[in-house]
């Protein structure tokens, strides 16, 4: 995936500035695929010059003007044309299990604080996920009768939930073995 689509699927979503479009990628869109401000902004204007985004100048009150981008034709016509085309299977490229593995020829429990680390990263992501979904789809002021749109933006944050429950699953898994391992090999 070109980060040209998720620009598009998120200015699909909801028009936007530079600005806000990098701010949704730091708030949702951003956990599955990154990018940072200076690239949003040079793909943007990329995208601009190939006639896949419109552009309109809104006056703002005490600041200068902004950009607004949108999705035009030629733009909708190439995502259009990426969703139809296959996608492999991801691979795992995983430092972290080929540091566990390696532990095995060193002192396992010096492993122990990083997948702690690990650990502690994916229960704050996890919080965010439960967080932004109880604010967005589930909690009192989420949206009744919720669009395509909606439906499928909460499909995918789902899987986030689902993918980081069993991540911690795992390093929880993975303390308890270097922690017996090492007790082991005192």
């Amino acid at each position: 995936m070109a980060l040209e689509h998720a620009i598009l699927v998120s200015l699909l979503e909801k028009p936007g500035s530079g600005y806000e479009l990098a701010r949704r990628f730091e708030r949702s869109i951003g956990y599955f695929w990154t990018a940072t401000h200076q690239q949003i902004y040079r793909v943007l204007k990329r995208m601009e010059g190939d006639g896949w985004v419109d552009v309109r100048e809104v006056a703002q009150q005490g600041r200068p003007d902004k950009k607004e981008y949108s999705v035009a034709a030629p733009g909708r016509e190439v995502l259009s044309r990426w969703l139809h085309e296959p996608v492999e299977p991801e691979s795992i490229r995983h430092e972290l299990a080929v540091k566990i593995r390696g532990a095995a020829f060193d002192d396992p429990a010096a492993l122990i604080g990083e997948v702690e680390r690990h650990r502690r990263a994916h229960a704050d992501r996890l919080a965010h996920y439960l967080a932004g979904e109880a604010r967005d789809f589930t909690g009192p002021g989420a949206p009744a009768g919720p669009d395509a749109g909606q439906e499928l933006q909460h499909v995918v944050l789902r899987g986030g939930i689902a993918y980081e429950r069993m991540t911690i699953a795992w390093l929880d898994d993975v303390l308890a073995t270097l922690h017996r391992i090492s007790s082991g090999r005192r």
